[in-house]
């Protein structure tokens, strides 16, 4: 099994230069700059939205990984809620590489440990990343060939490929991703993943999220101080 965590940290990272021209003229260049830039390969989330990404993952989302990221922003929308908060729109500063993302305490059911927070469950959280990036439809089978084109000198083995291949054509499967979070912490995880991976401006986005949240069986309230949060981290 590949490490799910690097696809994880690949989904929320900057883009790869090139990866909106042609692949062949430019696969060598985005390999070699992949190289040189190892924080910064990963494109994956751009290039299943195409134009539609919009907005990045802020501050220190790179340094600290993407699994640490969806974890820290889950138990910061999660502690707002259970101590009672009104949620807020969170205002990005000027800078937005000043935006810190704290990962969360060790002793949290958000812990990121590999005895809290399994490879399976990460994977988990991969899926419902692809799976909202669906979600609109717009990814049919000509788009899906250009998708694998641009993963293909993205630096994933040929695992991981073959993963990312299999899930964009499949349907979503909406019944095993939530049976898949067992408890509060990774129901807000896979919710957090799922917002992270979109901007929600069409109605099928929009009822894809408020649909998943339902079948978490989420709170509207805590809904909201997760939107709070992630809204606050994407410029």
């Amino acid at each position: 099994m590949f490490d799910a965590r690097k696809l994880l940290d690949q989904f929320l990272g900057s883009q790869i230069p090139g990866v909106g021209g042609t692949v062949r003229d430019r696969a060598e260049q985005a390999v070699q700059y992949g190289r040189d830039n190892p924080l910064k390969t990963g494109a994956l989330a751009a290039v299943l939205l195409g134009t539609k990404t919009g907005r990045d993952v802020a501050g220190n989302a790179l340094t600290i990984g993407g699994l640490a990221a969806i974890a820290g922003l889950g138990y910061q929308a999660y502690r707002n809620y259970r101590d009672g908060a009104t949620p807020q729109p969170q205002t990005a500063p000027v800078d937005p590489q000043q935006i810190e993302i704290l990962p969360p305490p060790a002793d949290s059911g958000f812990s990121t440990e590999p005895s809290v927070m399994r490879n399976d469950f990460v994977l988990v959280l991969v899926r419902a990343m692809i799976a909202a990036a669906k979600a609109d439809g717009h990814i049919d089978d000509e788009e899906r060939g250009r998708i694998m084109d641009k993963v293909r000198i993205s630096g994933l083995d040929a695992e991981a490929e073959a993963f990312l291949e299999k899930e964009l054509a499949a349907p979503t499967d909406l019944d095993a991703l939530v049976a898949a979070a067992q408890t509060d912490e990774q129901k807000v995880e896979l919710y957090t993943a799922s917002r992270l991976a979109i901007e929600p401006d069409t109605r099928a986005e929009r009822g894809y999220l408020d649909l998943l949240a339902g079948r978490l069986g989420l709170p509207d309230t805590l809904v909201d101080h997760i939107e709070a949060t992630v809204s606050g981290v994407k410029v």
